[in-house]
């Protein structure tokens, strides 16, 4: 008989407000076809891991909501070496965004980023100059889900649950409202499928629970070739990873954010539904 570890799953509680459930099957079917025992353990608490052989926080979803307990969960996950996929210092430099001025600096074209400590009215306006951009978006540093992000027309007020709050300002890249955001997959390091994901009419998000949608998408040249150097510039080669670009006015790309730790990975898209995601999680163990 094959050889078949067992590896967990790291999912929401039970109470969770957001359907992870047919996202979560998908990716244990092709998981299990890979040759792997999959079990679910609730990552705010998951009990004893010691008898893994690979740990996937692939649903720990919410941790944006919970960042005191998510960043004791990666200490813990490290202090006792456990095997964890994609490794601890990727998924707790992912954890946050503060990581694309440092994908900037690597020479990698970002969507332009400013961080603030504390927003307010006036520190909005010096971002807006800064930026040369009268319409702009404000989002957490740790986010997930398009929570706390909102899109501040010109002359318009900080929200009110953003005021003194660290926040990344960023322009309205036009090329969300025109032609979509872009998410490119890599498993192992290799280029799997991509998808174009188009906001509903008068949005500026692409996330379902929002309205938008998405497709299959031919990735160019250029599309993966920004890709790999974002990813090549994380503290360590990820197993799995989905990409996020935009287009400027030009068409140019940039690099909206990469999720290394519990991204949705649209196996439907993938001409093998999943099978090179599955080979590859295998062949991290």
């Amino acid at each position: 008989m094959p050889f078949q570890p067992r590896v967990a799953i790291l999912v929401p509680a039970p109470d969770y407000y957001e359907q992870w459930q047919p996202a979560f099957a998908r990716k244990a079917a092709a998981l299990t076809a890979a040759g792997l025992i999959v079990e679910q353990r609730v990552w705010t608490d998951p009990g004893d891991l010691s008898g893994y052989y690979l740990i996937l926080p692939l649903f720990a979803w919410g941790y944006q909501r919970d960042v005191a307990v998510w960043y004791a969960l990666l200490d813990r996950l490290e202090s006792e070496a456990l095997p964890v996929v994609n490794p601890v210092p990727v998924l707790r430099w992912n954890s946050d965004k503060a990581y694309l001025a440092e994908l900037g600096a690597k020479g990698v074209t970002v969507v332009p980023t400013i961080e603030v400590a504390a927003l307010g009215e006036a520190v909005l306006a010096a971002a807006r100059a800064e930026l040369d951009a009268e319409e702009v978006v404000i989002k957490p540093a740790i986010s997930g889900g398009a929570d706390g992000t909102h899109r501040i027309a010109a002359g318009a007020a900080v929200p009110a649950d953003a005021l003194g709050q660290r926040r990344l300002v960023q322009p309205l890249m036009p090329g969300i409202l025109t032609e979509g955001e872009f998410s490119l997959f890599f498993f192992d390091g290799k280029f799997s499928h991509a998808i174009v994901k188009r906001p509903a009419s008068g949005d500026f998000r692409v996330q379902e629970q929002f309205g938008g949608r998405e497709s299959d998408w031919h990735a160019s040249a250029e599309a993966q070739a920004l890709a790999a150097a974002a990813l090549a510039a994380a503290p360590a080669p990820p197993v799995y990873a989905r990409v996020d670009m935009v287009g400027d006015a030009t068409g140019k790309l940039h690099i909206m954010e990469l999720e290394l730790i519990e991204p949705s990975l649209f196996l439907h898209h993938a001409p093998d539904k999943g099978a090179a995601f599955g080979k590859a999680i295998y062949a991290a163990i």
